[in-house]
């Protein structure tokens, strides 16, 4: 099952929301691991999907956590790139681009 991250190491945003509204994080925090528990995909893949998923809903910042959260579980800089690259054809050249500067702003140019 997924490590829930504490309050402190939440985004600016999100660290907010859980201190001015407990309950809603921990139920937030529930969902998700409810969800990584509901199907055979390993915690490194179910990253990557997200990192993906983060990248077609053109969020900067959740972009940046699952990029920085993927490092830190030992994925390799090359696959978290790869993600913004396999995004090109079903998003278009202008999205992955944008993507691949967010992918950056965490792993460094």
């Amino acid at each position: 099952m997924a490590k829930r991250a504490s309050v402190q190491d939440l985004p600016a945003g999100a660290g907010k929301l859980a201190k001015r509204h407990p309950e809603v994080w921990q139920a937030y925090s529930s969902l998700g691991a409810a969800c990584a528990g509901a199907g055979p995909l390993e915690e490194r893949t179910r990253r990557l999907i997200k990192l993906a998923f983060a990248i077609g809903g053109s969020s900067e910042g959740a972009v940046h956590s699952h990029a920085r959260r993927a490092l830190a579980e030992g994925l390799k800089p090359e696959e978290i790139r790869h993600v913004a690259v396999l995004a090109i054809p079903t998003l278009g050249l202008p999205a992955a681009v944008k993507a691949m500067t967010w992918v950056d702003d965490i792993l460094g140019k």
